[in-house]
């Protein structure tokens, strides 16, 4: 009978996807195992090359290119306006904060973005905020899966769903919604939207503090993430992270705030940090922390947009949200850099125009999956093999915009 797919043979390494670490290079105890590339298990199409001595791991090599779209070369081949729903498929669990960032770029180029009605600029924050929310769900949820715990992962999709349904409502699209438009907006909010909006608000904020009890205080997930992946602030300066990612080693850094885009300057919300009130600051407990902490701050933010639509720009016969949409979007010849802060992170766009076309000569994406995806090796060396799931999933890559 054969043993062939059984037992160790000595080929496998050679035949075996490309590897960082040769067979020559191994020293009798190591191993060198490969994780994913299967979904969810790494968080997307995301393959580990993992070095392990026994248990503890030696070093851990990221490789992509699983889910490769070609983003860039495709937004360099259609007008700006046309490049949206590209925009939408990097980090698809955020594609309202996406679509955000490309038409303020955009805008900012033409010069138009101070021409932005107030109403456009408070709705444009209200969903970017309610999908903030539900990406954060995402985050957490599968974060309890990550470490065995699957009721909160239900919980938590259960209310993200209310999300989702709203925002389909407002777009008809479920996920990748082409909403936000240079210039303005796909449509006005549906009557009654905001009272909708007003209702999830108030029937989240116990569902927030069930999670805080359940998961994020449960003494078993805190022996399973305090002092566990420490990212010290320095290091995740050194590797660009962004996001909850920087924010839980104890740095408030938020684009929200430090850019002032949109109108964010005229709204009242906190940045949240992680602090190690349970472990040590930047553990994968903070990040977590941080993460349900800022959901509180954009309900908030969304009570606030809400009074603003129903009082000092509430919707009119009138109103258009589509008037300062611009004909032609044909910039000057400049190079221009935009950003905004994604659930993620900073999320930002590098355009290079002529001047004589809509359609930009280069374009670059600078995601923040990809800058908060390369610190995972440091974290993880010294660690458990156990304890690397737990890593990956505190840090919330999406496979969309890494591989763009």
């Amino acid at each position: 009978m054969s043993t062939t797919g059984t037992t160790y043979q000595s080929e496998f390494l050679t035949i075996s996807e490309p590897t960082v670490y040769k067979q020559s290079e191994l020293k009798s105890e190591d191993m060198l195992i490969n994780i994913g590339p299967q979904h969810p298990s790494t968080h997307g199409v995301l393959r580990l090359e993992v070095l392990t001595d026994g248990e503890v791991i030696k070093d851990v090599i990221p490789h992509m290119g699983y889910l490769h779209r070609c983003f860039e070369k495709h937004a360099e081949s259609v007008p700006f306006n046309q490049a949206i729903p590209f925009v939408d498929r990097l980090d698809y669990l955020a594609a309202m904060n996406s679509e955000h960032a490309w038409a303020m770029g955009v805008e900012k180029m033409l010069g138009i973005e101070n021409d932005i009605p107030k109403r456009v600029e408070y709705i444009r924050v209200l969903v970017a905020e309610l999908n903030r929310i539900a990406s954060h769900f995402i985050a957490i949820g599968t974060y309890g899966l990550d470490i065995g715990a699957a009721t909160p992962f239900l919980w938590l999709f259960r209310d993200r769903e209310t999300i989702m349904r709203m925002l389909e409502w407002l777009s008809g699209a479920r996920m990748l919604y082409n909403y936000v438009w240079i210039g303005g907006l796909f449509y006005d909010l549906p009557v009654g939207f905001e009272e909708k909006c007003a209702e999830f608000t108030k029937y989240l904020r116990p569902k927030l503090e069930e999670l805080q009890n359940i998961l994020i205080d449960n003494h078993i997930f805190i022996n399973r993430t305090a002092n566990v992946g420490v990212l010290p602030l320095q290091m995740a300066v050194n590797y660009g992270c962004t996001g909850p990612v920087l924010r839980g080693s104890g740095l408030k850094y938020d684009l929200r705030r430090v850019d002032g885009y949109s109108v964010y300057p005229d709204l009242d919300f906190e940045i949240p940090v992680g602090e190690g009130k349970v472990g040590t600051t930047g553990d994968c407990w903070d990040r977590n922390y941080v993460r349900v902490q800022e959901c509180w701050e954009s309900l908030k933010i969304i009570d606030q947009c809400l009074e603003k639509l129903n009082k000092e720009h509430k919707r009119t016969r009138d109103f258009d949200p589509q008037a300062m949409v611009p004909k032609k979007i044909r910039p000057k010849a400049m190079e221009f850099y935009c950003r905004a802060e994604n659930p993620k992170g900073e999320l930002g766009f590098y355009f290079k125009t002529n001047g004589k076309s809509d359609i930009p000569e280069r374009v670059k994406c600078r995601a923040c999956s990809y800058n908060n995806l390369s610190v995972l090796g440091e974290l993880s060396k010294g660690c458990m093999i156990a304890d690397l799931m737990a890593i990956m999933g505190s840090i919330d890559v999406v496979m969309g915009e890494v591989d763009r």
